[in-house]
């Protein structure tokens, strides 16, 4: 196995639809791994799924992590001693190892059709003995392999597994040793010549001399085949090493069920339209599986880097939780400065997020009562209802506050003291503001919390929202007074 030093791990996703938040987690890892070992981080795309592959998804993986803050010391756009790093690129590469693993009796033809496959596989099954590949085709002679080809019978080449146990010691969950008897000789090239995963994966990783291999636990089963390739790629002097293996915990969706692609909360895309900050998701998706401390889950990126290990991984699936992300994402919003915030959110104050004209915008509003927005708000995306009532012409028309505000006691009587009370009120101070609509609360038996309820429904169209007072006094006394107007003629309607 690898040792320590000299880390060199791998990124390796597919480019097929969205970016799935498992497969960031197993990009945070392995990236907050080689920077807290001051190794590497190699980004490569198996794309030799040419029926699912697409170069705009490519290009989204990309943007995404880009986006996400992950830089990658060899892969697209850097380069690097093992190019190319796209597998559709280096199927030569493949050929020629299959070759040498055939020529080295590492490897063999298998000419069994499915038909002939489920048949014996079937009858294993009612015998009550493992069902995996019986070894057929394992020890051909010549003869029978032209007999084989005279028929017209194509073959795929399946890699010849040792008949002993393997044992190896996983970075997350121990020693594990699997029987023979459980993984069976497997394919590594398809009938067409395509070689498969099982095989294209290995050798890109020991190509380019990958030290630790930390993906999920779907993957672990794959384990004892992928060391004992690594063993003949060794042997035939392809490969220097055989890596190191920590396989992560399940991501958990609703019912605790693995979370797939098809889950909604499963896309990537969905937290950046939503206006998550990357360091904020990250720090999420870091919990799943990891800890930093017992008493402490928020925390900056640089922090995780500087902690993080692998001893820390827990081996138990870990279920996403969209409150506790957005709770987090809470707090990374707090964190910013406010200048740094008010640029965040500028995305969402304009089309197609904003629902008010270009020109309405006010610059210096929002520069007004973005410190006041930024301790209330989960993710970027809430910042346009919030302040929406700042440049449109008039309130979200909202009937269900609307009737919750003004559907007790005579709110058209409050209403028309409150306005008096404000018209003499001083616009500079929003404690001036608030006492205003106190008084008025008093003359009508009313504490501050019900009697300021119409008064921002009637300004701000909703019943929650930005601090009052602070809103009346960036909107201004004149627009303030002309929606408070508003609200009365429709009551009297």
């Amino acid at each position: 196995m690898a040792n320590a030093t000299n880390v060199r791990v791998r990124f390796c996703p597919s480019p097929t639809g969205n970016p799935h938040v498992g497969l960031v987690r197993t990009a945070l890892f392995n990236w907050a791994f080689a920077r807290h070992n001051e190794g590497a981080l190699v980004f490569r795309i198996e794309d030799t799924d040419a029926a699912r592959d697409s170069e705009e998804s490519y290009e989204q993986l990309l943007d995404s992590m880009r986006w996400l803050g992950f830089d990658w010391d060899e892969g697209p756009e850097v380069g690097g001693p093992h190019e190319p790093y796209r597998q559709s690129q280096r199927m030569d590469i493949y050929q020629d190892v299959a070759a040498k693993l055939i020529d080295g009796g590492y490897a063999y033809p298998c000419y069994c059709t499915t038909e002939e496959l489920d048949t014996r596989r079937e009858a294993a099954r009612a015998a009550g003995k493992p069902s995996g590949y019986d070894g057929h085709c394992r020890d051909l002679t010549a003869e029978q392999k032209q007999a084989y080809e005279a028929e017209g019978r194509s073959h795929i080449v399946r890699f010849r597994m040792p008949d002993e146990a393997t044992t190896f010691t996983d970075l997350v969950r121990g020693e594990i040793t699997v029987q023979a008897e459980n993984v069976t000789d497997y394919g590594i090239v398809r009938a067409n010549g395509a070689p498969l995963y099982t095989l294209v994966n290995p050798v890109d990783d020991a190509l380019m001399e990958i030290t630790h291999v930390l993906r999920g636990e779907d993957l672990l089963s794959s384990t004892p085949r992928q060391i004992a390739l690594y063993k003949a790629l060794i042997e035939l002097g392809i490969a220097k090493t055989t890596p190191e293996f920590g396989h992560l915990p399940y991501v958990m969706g609703e019912g605790n069920k693995k979370l797939s692609k098809r889950d909604p909360q499963a896309s990537l895309n969905l937290y950046r339209e939503r206006g998550f900050l990357p360091e904020g998701l990250l720090n999420y998706l870091s919990l799943l599986g990891w800890s930093f401390s017992a008493d402490q889950d928020v925390f900056s990126i640089s922090d995780m880097v500087a902690r993080f290990d692998l001893a820390d991984v827990n081996a138990n699936p870990a279920r996403f939780d969209l409150k506790k992300a957005e709770a987090i994402n809470a707090d990374h919003i707090r964190m910013l400065d406010v200048k740094t915030f008010a640029a965040a959110c500028e995305p969402w104050l304009k089309a197609p997020h904003a629902n008010w004209a270009p020109e309405a915008f006010d610059q210096a509003a929002w520069e007004a009562i973005a410190p006041h927005a930024q301790t209330r708000i989960k993710v970027l995306s809430e910042i346009t209802e919030n302040v929406d009532f700042l440049f449109l012409e008039a309130p979200v028309e909202d009937e269900a506050s609307w009737t919750k505000a003004m559907g007790k006691g005579d709110p058209a009587a409050l209403l028309t003291t409150a306005r008096a009370k404000l018209d003499a009120a001083d616009w500079t101070s929003p404690e001036s503001l608030k006492e205003a609509v106190l008084a008025a609360g008093e003359e009508h038996g009313l504490k501050l919390g019900k009697a300021q309820a119409p008064v921002r429904v009637a300004v701000t169209g909703r019943t929650v929202g930005l601090p009052l007072f602070e809103s009346l006094e960036i909107l201004g006394k004149e627009r303030s007074l002309t929606r408070i107007d508003a609200a009365l003629a429709k009551l009297a309607a």
